[in-house]
């Protein structure tokens, strides 16, 4: 077991490394030379990576890829994906080319309101604190618009400061529910900023309201911040052609794939064991482009769930249907993303995405990588109903297997044209591999 360190944050990062090899390392010199190689070679570029976060020992690098051909509203766009599964990247981009022959897709941005809340105590009369909160409004704004001016400058800032009782859920639980818009900014800090001054404010004019008694006077704030539940901040992403414009799978008729297709929708509606893995394939894509773009995925990926929760089960986030003869394929998610400020202004890189996309704002932001969730999980169900999952996403991990188990190139291309016509499979591509090194 590893003794506890004492001042760790305070060691240079040589010191740091050097800790750790010593004490979690089987062989220290060759963990010190892993960490180090993936170390970029421009000091001023390593420094600007061991300044994101604290403790920064090496760099963790996840491949950054493209999808080509996707058409949205029009206009073509090639999308930028940081990712390490296998298969992700070839499937959006197959699904981008297949829709890009049927009109392509279409979005709307329904909604760009984000929430933040102070979340506090009151013992005594709700209906004074109605009255308190209605009057003080004014000294609300007053007090935040230090802070809100500048975004107010871009046309958002505070929209609207709500007082919510929760008491009968939770013993004197009260909150200021407030929304936001933030425009091109992502407006985490900016929403958190604004909270802890109307948290501030609440506090201080409540103790020296004349109509509260001393123990009404008392407000006990629990905290102040921002929710990455954004149900009203929400795209829609949609695609749709005529069910006889539908056909490019062998063995299957489009009429047999468009019905398999919506009936395996309905399925992760209302099975809940099915959406988890439905709607993981959505965030595959997603989280691609929003990691690609110096957003948040971990905040993305909990609003998106909970969103998928909103009707009190967890269901599918996509949805289809066939009428009239039209195949339609469409999905509603909140997306909370930020083209200014944060990583977008840092990381190399995201500039460089940012950059392959057009230099979007937060709205068409919003629309591109709602479009890469549901080409994503179009590409899934494509193969989940006609030739399976395995088949198209076992080869594209083979290379990983051969990288696995150190395959020469020669090796490789052996191990490739063997698998052309055969069921990839871990023990089947090892006992092939093994096979050609004992004749060799």
């Amino acid at each position: 077991m590893t003794k506890a360190v004492s001042g760790f944050s305070k060691l240079s990062k040589e010191e740091k490394i050097q800790w750790i090899a010593d004490h979690h390392f089987a062989n220290p010199s060759q963990g010190v030379q892993i960490i180090k190689q993936y170390w970029n070679q421009d000091a001023d570029l390593q420094k600007l990576h061991d300044e994101f976060i604290e403790n920064t020992l090496t760099n963790f690098y996840l491949p950054l890829g493209v999808a080509p051909n996707f058409l949205i509203n029009g206009k073509n766009y090639t999308i930028p994906m940081a990712i390490e599964e296998s298969s992700v990247v070839a499937a959006a981009a197959k699904a981008a080319k297949f829709w890009s022959n049927r009109g392509g897709f279409k979005t709307t941005v329904l909604g760009t309101e984000k929430i933040g809340q102070v979340h506090f105590t009151f013992t005594g009369e709700t209906a004074k604190l109605n009255r308190f909160v209605e009057q003080i409004q004014p000294k609300f704004y007053a007090d935040t618009e230090t802070i809100t001016k500048n975004m107010q400058k871009r046309g958002g800032g505070i929209s609207a400061i709500v007082l919510r009782d929760k008491t009968n859920e939770l013993a004197n639980y009260f909150q200021l529910h407030v929304t936001f818009e933030t425009k091109d900014s992502m407006g985490a800090n900016f929403i958190n900023s604004c909270l802890e001054q109307l948290a501030k404010t609440l506090k201080e004019e409540a103790s020296v309201w004349p109509d509260f008694s001393e123990t009404e006077k008392d407000i006990q704030i629990v905290m102040s911040i921002l929710s990455n539940y954004v149900p009203n901040c929400v795209v829609r992403a949609e695609v749709s052609c005529p069910v006889a414009d539908l056909k490019e799978e062998k063995n299957i008729s489009q009429e047999e794939f468009a019905e398999k297709f919506v009936r395996a929708v309905q399925i992760a509606e209302i099975e809940p064991y099915r959406a988890v893995t439905h709607n993981k394939g959505i965030m595959n894509g997603i989280d691609a482009v929003v990691i690609a773009t110096g957003n948040d995925f971990r905040a993305i990926e909990a609003g998106a769930h909970a969103y998928a929760s909103r009707n009190g089960r967890y269901a599918s986030l996509s949805h289809a249907k066939i009428e009239n003869g039209i195949f339609t394929f469409w999905m509603d998610i909140p997306l909370a993303l930020g083209t200014v400020g944060g990583l977008t202004s840092l990381h190399p890189l995201v500039k460089i995405s940012m950059e392959m996309l057009g230099k979007p704002s937060a709205i068409e932001l919003m629309e591109i990588i709602a479009v890469a969730g549901l080409a994503q999980n179009f590409a899934a169900l494509r193969s989940l109903t006609t030739t399976g999952i395995q088949q198209g996403h076992m080869k594209m991990h083979l290379m990983n297997i051969l990288n696995q188990f150190q395959a020469t190139e020669d090796e490789k291309k052996t191990v490739l044209a063997h698998f052309q016509q055969q069921t990839v499979s871990h023990s089947g591509v090892v006992d092939y591999l093994e096979s050609i090194r004992k004749t060799n």
